[in-house]
């Protein structure tokens, strides 16, 4: 499809579109923008910042990408949004650049289904393959992994971490870490098991999906710290070959925990 730019758009100089680029009317795309092939804008969005978005992404109407972040210590510093490729982008949606703070880029993977009303605070960083439904609010600094499924209305805290693979449920607050795997739901938020359908679906084998769910029981189900928990599971991991490599992300994901993990 060749590109085109309405008449009503503002591309400002020193912008680099890719020459397919469609941007929409009374779009603006700031100078330290660049968008690369096969991305669609569509009207009434704002692109600015040192913003760099890769291939066939979609932005619907109303979208403001890129702006500065909303941090009271940020002071004009060139910090950037980076986002990759196949994202869509729906109406309203807020993405700002990084801070000074953390690592300076705001970073949004490849193939994520960001819907209406979402907005990504400075420091974000968003893995591949997320679907992160209507209205959820990330504050600064938040890390979600691969395959994540956030459902809408949901509110993480700042500094938070969600491991790949995990499902939350509409309306859930979010305060600590969620490892890989777990799905749940609530406010606070509650753990109720592994997403076992959604594992499935990707590829996952049973056996695997099986030892995960007693991995879930240590550290849910059993009454033990999350010292014990660990201790049960690498024993789990030992004896079960077949899940190491899982099970490994797992543990990882706990031991790197500053926030600590939800607990039931």
């Amino acid at each position: 499809m060749p590109g085109f730019i309405h008449p009503t758009a503002i591309i400002e100089p020193g912008a680099q579109l890719a020459s397919d680029v469609r941007v929409g009317p009374y779009s603006i795309i700031g100078a330290n923008v660049s968008i690369g092939p096969g991305s669609v804008v569509g009207p009434h969005c704002v692109i600015d910042g040192h913003t760099e978005i890769g291939s066939k992404n979609t932005f619907y109407r109303y979208c403001s990408i890129g702006g500065m972040p909303q941090d009271k210590k940020y002071n004009g510093e060139p910090t950037k949004l980076v986002m990759g490729n196949g994202n869509t982008v729906r109406e309203y949606v807020t993405i700002n650049t990084g801070t000074v703070q953390d690592v300076g880029t705001t970073r949004v993977g490849d193939d994520n289904w960001i819907m209406a009303y979402v907005h990504i605070a400075h420091d974000c960083q968003i893995g591949n393959h997320t679907v992160i439904a209507n209205a959820v609010q990330l504050a600064g600094h938040i890390h979600v992994g691969d395959w994540v499924v956030l459902g809408g209305l949901s509110a993480v805290h700042q500094f938070v971490r969600i491991g790949a693979h995990a499902m939350i449920g509409g309306t859930s607050s979010i305060r600590q870490d969620i490892p890989p795997y777990l799905l749940g739901a609530g406010d606070p938020f509650r753990p109720v098991g592994i997403n076992s359908e959604g594992l499935s679906r990707r590829g996952f084998d049973g056996d695997v999906i099986s030892v995960l769910k007693d991995a879930y029981r240590c550290l849910y189900r059993r009454k033990l710290t999350t010292v014990q928990a660990v201790d049960e599971i690498r024993v789990l991991q030992a004896n079960n070959p077949v899940a190491h490599d899982a099970i490994q992300v797992l543990l990882d994901f706990i031991d790197s925990s500053d926030r600590g993990i939800v607990r039931a």
